[in-house]
């Protein structure tokens, strides 16, 4: 395909890396550090305005894709509606665009064709979403949810003195169609075998049937009933969409937040949360607001210097589970690997939405984990796909992939050796990024 990203930041650098190896990729940037950084990359950088009708039209020839990720929600949207009005094969160019501000967009991912933008992408209420789904289960550091919703797949930590350790995963003895598909050590990922031993501070990604999971849960300590205390810190766009998402639900919700006129605005839209005005790094304010009794605290401002330090600081004082927000996808890992429970940016989804759109027909959802490690994506095969109509263990599968779940007319199940997959089946794989594209071809 030939690709347009307008923007070099972190978004678009990151699109272009994950895509330039099979891609025509083109690059714009009015930043020149942004344009060296992408020089690095084999693709073609342009140091200029990507909303400018006369670059637009220069290197809008043959293109299948344009990504608009500026920091600019107009620009991104000026470029999308521009690129439609020039392009010449106008059902062919297909545009998305990233936009911040919620007067724009009011869920995470929309269609907005009418005025020219195939996929719409709010990354601020893509995260809030996403904690929201790991805030709905205390015991995990991550929650996706495939096939719409017959299969749930949730990353847990193993504590040292847990069951699981120093076991095989054979003798795991999980619930009815639930699967181990992987195993996070250190900076390794193990596609595990039955003979591969758990060790302690593993985290383990299990997939199953949504009631086969709740058996799971119960392995790790989680207590169903149990009024959670969570604490979010930063009252911006992906702290007040969380709060919204979850001020209904069952937890014992506060809110800090440094600006007070922000304050009171979150004070006033939601009554029933107690909104603080202070700064979440302020060891006196945590203490009398009783940090150490909470079990989850949620560090959700604009930087991620400060995210991490209201993280390790409610971590020091003996809060069970903290999440923090990373804008740079390189400081996930790091942030984990300090003691962050679950690090979690912001920019993921428009990552996935733009690789699904260039993965081809067939593909459903996408979901990265451990950063962008390894991705859990999810196939609608048809009658011509070459893995369909012959037993799995016939299959040249790669090794750095896995087959976890398999949804048929409706029914979840676990593919076995023996299994053969037909047309029309959901088919969630577990996939190393290195095998995403021999993975690829057996859904063609």
């Amino acid at each position: 395909m030939k690709i347009v990203i307008i923007g070099a930041g972190e978004v678009g650098y990151h699109i272009a890396k994950a895509l330039y190896q099979t891609n025509d990729v083109v690059i714009i940037d009015k930043n020149e550090e942004a344009c060296e950084r992408a020089d690095e990359l084999d693709v073609h950088v342009l140091h200029g305005n990507g909303a400018n009708v006369s670059i637009l039209n220069d290197i809008l020839e043959g293109a299948d894709l344009l990504v608009a990720v500026t920091g600019s929600d107009e620009v991104n949207i000026v470029a999308c509606m521009g690129s439609k009005l020039i392009a010449k094969d106008k059902d062919k160019l297909k545009t998305v665009a990233m936009v911040s501000n919620p007067d724009y967009i009011d869920k995470p991912v929309t269609k907005r064709p009418q005025i020219g933008i195939e996929v719409m992408i709010c990354p601020e209420l893509s995260l809030a979403s996403e904690i929201a789904r790991i805030l709905a289960i205390p015991s995990a550091i991550d929650v996706e949810y495939f096939a719409d919703g017959k299969v749930e797949m949730m990353e847990f930590v193993v504590p040292e003195n847990h069951s699981f350790v120093n076991k095989h995963v054979q003798e795991l003895h999980l619930a009815n169609c639930c699967i181990v598909s992987a195993l996070f050590r250190d900076s390794e990922v193990i596609i595990p075998h039955g003979d591969d031993i758990i060790k302690g501070n593993d985290r383990i990604v299990v997939i199953g049937k949504p009631d086969s999971m709740v058996e799971v849960r119960d392995m790790f300590g989680e207590k169903v009933g149990k009024r959670s205390k969570v604490m979010i810190i930063g009252g911006g766009i992906v702290g007040f969409y969380l709060a919204k998402l979850v001020a209904k639900s069952d937890f014992d919700l506060k809110i800090i937040e440094s600006n007070k006129e922000r304050s009171m605005v979150i004070a006033e839209e939601l009554p029933d949360v107690l909104v603080l005005n202070g700064d979440g790094t302020d060891i006196d304010l945590l203490k009398n607001e009783g940090i150490s009794n909470m079990d989850v605290v949620i560090s959700v401002t604009n930087s991620d210097e400060k995210n991490l330090l209201c993280s390790l600081l409610a971590k020091q004082l003996g809060v069970k589970k903290v999440i923090a927000r990373s804008d740079r996808s390189d400081y996930v890992s790091l942030f984990e690997m300090v003691g962050v429970d679950s690090a979690v940016s912001p920019r993921q989804t428009t990552i996935n939405e733009v690789l699904k759109l260039t993965f081809g027909q067939g593909i459903e959802s996408i979901a990265s984990i451990e950063g962008e490690k390894a991705e859990i994506i999810e196939y609608t095969t048809s009658k011509k796909s070459k893995i369909v109509g012959k037993p799995l263990k016939n299959m040249k599968f790669p090794s750095g992939a896995i087959i976890s779940m398999v949804v048929h007319k409706g029914n979840t199940v676990i593919p076995r050796g023996e299994y053969v997959i037909e047309g029309g089946d959901r088919v969630v794989v577990f996939s190393l990024q290195s095998a995403n594209a021999e993975v690829e071809k057996f859904f063609k």
